[in-house]
């Protein structure tokens, strides 16, 4: 009899070596996990999960643009004169550098943040500061002169950064004049300018239907910044400068470019060195929110650009608890996993409004997936860029 399995998901970081423009991505990561399993002795399964960092994908394509390349596809789009930049994110890695781009392109910068906090919770001043100085945050404007009058200097809880002052130098550094504005309705920049790049990540849509109802003459978005080369450049078709990241002081990483085939390529060579069938995803920030500093992880445009088929869809699952205290709450023992245990193996189709499945996380498996494997390899200097999730196709039935 074959023994009863004792954990369920595993996840795991795989050490490689470094990454350079050119390497071949898919023989390097099937080779590392395959040397990872042989060395800590443990095997490969069916439906197993290789997770890729996007950081490596875009390093091995190459794909980087320098902040002069921004500047010149920002002066192009927008004709070299006054840019309303709204919403961005309070980032040193991921916006400050494209931003300098953004400046050098431009006579004038109108700076328009949202506040109490940017979209992904980064604070520039606590919700309880808005309601002492009795601020609508919705509906009211505030210039510069007024947001310091009322909350001064706020720098951020875990940079030690202010921003507002960060953000200012930063575009007079680069050569352009600056005006900073705080306010929340998309169409407030039209006060200033009608040539507008939204700088928002996962409203960008709305904000650009808004502006251009509202009768902007240029609205363009960070995701349609370098979607071709210029001078040169890496670029991204579908998402621009959205999930850059700093890479040097004078240049940008950009979000990997098409990359299907390279998981495609991974599963095909897992297959052929074990007979396992794995699946494969590209990953770049988890969808997580910190409840400290209430940042929410996903700066990047999506959680995964690329995975095998067999990661499309939701988790479909019983909530055992709920089982255990409905259901079956006079079985116990063997009785009450067996009947558990019949449940889940009798569950057909979707248990989407199931009370059943009540609890469950009714998120994309890429999201999910990505979120642990974001976690598991850290932003830091861990070393594994790859990640193996195994068993987490499990359920309490499976031996």
């Amino acid at each position: 009899m074959e023994k009863e399995r004792r954990v369920g998901t595993i996840s795991r970081g795989i050490r490689c070596p470094i990454i350079r423009e050119g390497d071949d991505l898919a023989a390097i990561v099937a080779d590392s996990v395959l040397q990872a399993a042989e060395a800590e002795g443990f095997a490969l399964r069916d439906r197993d999960v290789i997770s890729i960092t996007e950081s490596i994908v875009a390093r091995a394509q190459g794909n980087y643009a320098s902040v002069d390349a921004i500047a010149t596809d920002v002066r192009a789009k927008f004709g070299g004169g006054t840019v309303g930049v709204i919403f961005p994110i309070l980032s040193r890695n991921r916006f400050a550098i494209c931003l300098r781009g953004i400046a050098k392109g431009a006579k004038k910068i109108v700076l328009m943040l949202s506040y109490p906090s940017d979209e992904v919770g980064n604070e520039l001043i606590s919700i309880d500061k808005i309601d002492e100085a009795g601020v609508n945050p919705y509906s009211d404007i505030l210039s510069l002169e007024k947001y310091r009058e009322l909350f001064g200097v706020n720098k951020h809880e875990f940079t030690g950064v202010d921003y507002v002052e960060y953000y200012g130098d930063l575009i007079r550094e680069c050569g352009a004049e600056v005006e900073i504005v705080f306010a929340n309705q998309a169409k407030t920049i039209l006060n200033y300018t009608d040539c507008v790049l939204n700088c928002d990540i996962h409203t960008r849509a709305r904000t650009k239907r808004i502006l251009k109802a509202a009768g902007a003459k240029v609205v363009l978005g960070l995701d349609d910044i370098l979607t071709a080369p210029v001078m040169g450049s890496g670029c991204n078709e579908k998402y621009g400068l959205l999930g850059s990241n700093k890479s040097t002081e004078d240049t940008v990483k950009l979000f990997p470019r098409e990359c299907k085939q390279l998981v495609l390529d991974v599963q095909a060579r897992i297959l052929k060195a074990t007979g396992k069938h794995v699946e494969v995803m590209v990953y770049g920030d988890g969808a997580f929110k910190d409840p400290q500093g209430k940042i929410w992880e996903l700066a990047d445009p999506i959680v995964s650009p690329a995975f095998t088929d067999g990661l499309i869809g939701t988790p479909n699952e019983l909530k055992l608890k709920y089982l255990a205290d409905n259901d079956f709450k006079d079985l116990s023992g063997e009785a009450l996993k067996q009947a558990i245990s019949k449940s889940i193996k009798e569950k057909e189709g979707s248990l989407v409004g199931n009370m059943a499945s009540q609890g469950t996380t009714p998120r994309q498996l890429t999201d999910l997936i990505g979120s642990l494997c974001d976690l598991t390899s850290g932003s830091g200097d861990k070393g594994t860029p790859v990640v193996l999730v195994q068993g987490y196709f499990d359920n309490y039935t499976n031996m």
